[in-house]
């Protein structure tokens, strides 16, 4: 494979998306552990995020009728869930681990998808997901030690597998800018009860981490939606698990946290077996 320029730049483009998301995360993991509830810390993600990108999204009049549709709401509640229960796990856990439970999304996501959509499973694919999977396993532990933290980073992982099904099962029935609109909107509607039921003095430093943990958020994510206008899933899809990298080295510099040496395997399996799954599914075996 030649490097080009656009290599590069899609490389370059797609580790600062996973940066900026766990970055975002970072911000959240030192607000909750300020007091903040993580439904409040995850209500200004979405809200932030809608007002921001509320002018880019070429509403329209038209667009008000597709809010009576319940499958919006659906997706957007399973995004909330993922939200949440990340915020949660990283209250007690290593920024690492968290994504590497996180990382079960794929699986979900995989296997969902040829229950409920018809999507063609293979053999190899199932067998590097799988592989994939007990990687997860060595850092999660169950039965072993297994915390109460780590079981919310994989229910987010369940989460964020489903709402990615539930997201290519509406791909066809409404706008794509549509679709990100509404899952911030019903999103931060959605959490508005439960985001001010305790909430610390709002001062210049807190409001700061806010700012960063909404941007960083949003920043990422809407990187990666312009990354994917112009890219092949199949060629984003393997640098996504660049977020891992960012979890370790940002949950170092910010916490002092580090991986033990079975976590550090399993970190590195989940890798390996995620870009080659990845890598075939792209040439369709």
């Amino acid at each position: 494979m030649t490097t080009s320029p656009y290599s590069v730049r899609l490389v370059g483009a797609v580790v600062l998306a996973m940066t900026l998301i766990v970055g975002g995360d970072a911000a959240a993991t030192v607000l909750t552990g300020t007091g903040f509830p993580q439904t409040f810390v995850a209500w200004t993600r979405f809200a932030l995020a809608a007002a921001l990108l509320a002018p880019f999204c070429g509403l329209m009049r038209a667009d008000l009728s597709h809010f009576r549709d319940w499958r919006l709401y659906l997706r957007a509640g399973l995004i909330v869930g993922g939200i949440v229960s990340i915020l949660t796990a990283l209250r007690t856990e290593p920024m690492a681990n968290v994504f590497a439970g996180f990382f079960v999304g794929p699986v979900v996501s995989y296997f969902l998808s040829a229950a409920l959509l018809g999507e063609r499973i293979t053999p190899l694919r199932t067998f590097l997901l799988l592989v994939s999977f007990a990687g997860v396993l060595l850092v999660v532990r169950p039965g072993f030690g297994m915390t109460p933290g780590m079981g919310f980073a994989i229910l987010a992982g369940c989460f964020h597998g489903s709402y990615l099904v539930a997201t290519r099962w509406l791909a066809g029935s409404f706008r794509p800018r549509f679709l990100l609109f509404s899952q911030l909107l019903i999103g931060a509607v959605l959490l508005s009860p439960f985001a001010f039921s305790t909430t610390p003095a709002l001062t210049l430093p807190i409001f700061g981490l806010i700012t960063i943990s909404a941007l960083g958020s949003a920043g990422g994510n809407l990187l990666l939606v312009l990354v994917n206008r112009t890219t092949p899933a199949g060629v984003v899809a393997p640098l996504i698990y660049s977020q891992l990298l960012a979890a370790m080295v940002i949950g170092w510099m910010v916490f002092g946290q580090w991986p033990d040496s079975l976590s550090l395997v399993g970190l590195i399996v989940i890798m390996v077996a995620g870009v080659s799954s990845v890598w075939f599914a792209g040439r369709g075996r």
